[in-house]
């Protein structure tokens, strides 16, 4: 049941992000803002 559930959220997390993210400099630039974020914290 919990498999399911993490597959389900996995697919779910998968297809908004390539939908979000239409090219790889998309990516890209997520990642990087991720990244700048993250050091911003610490």
């Amino acid at each position: 049941m919990a498999r399911k559930i993490v597959i389900a959220i996995t697919a779910g997390v998968l297809a908004l992000s390539t939908t979000a993210c239409n090219t790889v400099r998309g990516i890209a630039a997520d990642l990087d803002s991720a990244a700048d974020a993250v050091d911003d914290e610490t």
